[in-house]
């Protein structure tokens, strides 16, 4: 059986030199929805991102119950610097984990990877999918399942994800968020990085990673790119066809008309009702009976005012809840799902 990779808390999150808190925007999302597993933050001398957690040496994290190290920044390239090795070693030698989403596989550097095979500390880099992944199948397993969706990359599928994973709990409803991206799985602690995943196995990862349940438990499945991005359209269809949802989230930017946001480039977003038909359409592939639960806006271009009224006007065009995750939470689309 194919294992997915599992983070042990509680972690002490690595800033590293971080400048601000949007290069430690991982760890900032680590803190904000798992705060639960979040003990402490290490910063590097200079480091000015502070995400509000207790600062800790190594030692002391590892005497408060430390498991997992976390790499919560994203150095330029997404390479791992070299004078971080020390610290990680360090770790490892310490009987911690070590978990990093960067682009560069920390088990590929000589002393990590010597130090991970002298002692119980592993390394886990999220970005590397589990072997022994299945082809898709298409066959109907039960359970519930939703899937966000987004008319363009970066428009808020993960937080939206995780907000109604949060809303459905909150309503004691049985509820697991399936991340499929390398900040969802640090902040979840396990799921499989899809865009990593060879193509003939993409629907067949999804399977596994969120797979037969009880007819009321939910999957909340975390969606990656846009069938309308001509970089990222396969991930977004694998993902359709392997989480066979029941419901799907659009997730859209008010005011982006063009894929990336680049007008220059030229390729327009069609209009939501468009991308709506689309996406329920491949949908039906693996489950004909899938519909769309709502609609979840970025609305941070907008004033309060503005940003209200352009949600009031696409609840009534397409009789569906349309909310902002962060200004209205998302309320409105569980107790459609409920």
């Amino acid at each position: 059986m194919t294992s997915l990779i599992e983070l042990k808390a509680p972690y002490l999150l690595f800033l590293g030199d971080a400048e601000s808190n949007l290069s430690a925007k991982t760890a900032s999302g680590i803190a904000y929805w798992r705060p639960e597993r979040s003990l402490g933050q290490l910063r590097l001398a200079g480091a000015q991102a502070d995400i509000g957690l207790p600062d800790m040496t190594l030692s002391a994290a590892r005497e408060a119950g430390a498991r997992t190290m976390v790499v919560g920044l994203a150095p330029m390239g997404g390479v791992f610097p070299d004078a971080w090795t020390a610290l990680a070693v360090e770790a490892l030698d310490a009987g911690m984990d070590l978990a990093s989403g960067l682009h560069s596989r920390l088990a590929d550097i000589p002393e990590i990877a010597a130090a991970a095979g002298r002692g119980t500390g592993r390394v886990l880099d999220v970005r590397v999918p589990p072997e022994g992944l299945p082809c898709g199948s298409g066959q109907r397993r039960p359970g519930k399942r939703l899937l966000t969706v987004g008319s363009d990359c970066v428009v808020g599928k993960m937080f939206t994800a995780l907000a109604i994973d949060r809303e459905l709990k909150r309503r004691g409803e049985k509820s697991d968020f399936r991340a499929t991206g390398q900040t969802g799985i640090l902040i979840e602690g396990s799921g499989i990085a899809v865009d990593a995943v060879v193509s003939d196995f993409l629907s067949g990862a999804v399977e596994v990673l969120s797979p037969a349940n009880d007819p009321d438990h939910w999957d909340v499945i975390e969606g990656q790119g846009s069938l309308f991005h001509p970089a990222y359209a396969g991930v977004s269809l694998g993902l359709l066809h392997g989480a066979q949802p029941d419901y799907l989230v659009l997730c859209h930017e008010t005011g982006r008309r063009y894929i990336d946001d680049d007008e220059q480039a030229g390729i327009p977003i069609p209009d939501l009702g468009r991308v709506i038909e689309i996406n329920l359409d491949l949908a039906r592939l693996t489950n004909p009976d899938v519909t769309l639960a709502g609609i979840a806006l970025n609305s941070s271009s907008l004033g309060e005012a503005e940003a209200a009224e352009v949600m009031e006007n696409l609840s009534g065009e397409f009789d569906l809840p349309v909310v902002d995750p962060v200004r209205t939470g998302v309320a409105a689309i569980v107790e459609r799902l409920i």
